[in-house]
């Protein structure tokens, strides 16, 4: 049970490094979302018009990282 996990925590930090934006949730990566009433379309306020968010694994990365160097200044 727990090489199984490790096995899947390791590809996840793997493609955090390697790849470390995904496709937003919110517009499939579309960069716009349509307008409720009427036409057209606006950007995307979750992912800011680029289609892509930090993944969640990478975030935690870099905060620890940050944490850890201005506790080391």
């Amino acid at each position: 049970m727990t090489i199984p996990a490790l096995f899947i925590t390791i590809r996840y930090v793997a493609k955090c490094c390697i790849q470390p934006f995904g496709t937003c949730r919110k517009c499939q990566g579309k960069r716009h979302l349509p307008k409720r009433i009427g036409r057209g379309t606006h950007e995307c306020r979750r992912c800011k018009g680029t289609g892509l968010r930090l993944r969640w694994g990478r975030h935690l990365f870099n905060f620890t990282r940050r944490l850890h160097s201005d506790g080391t200044r």
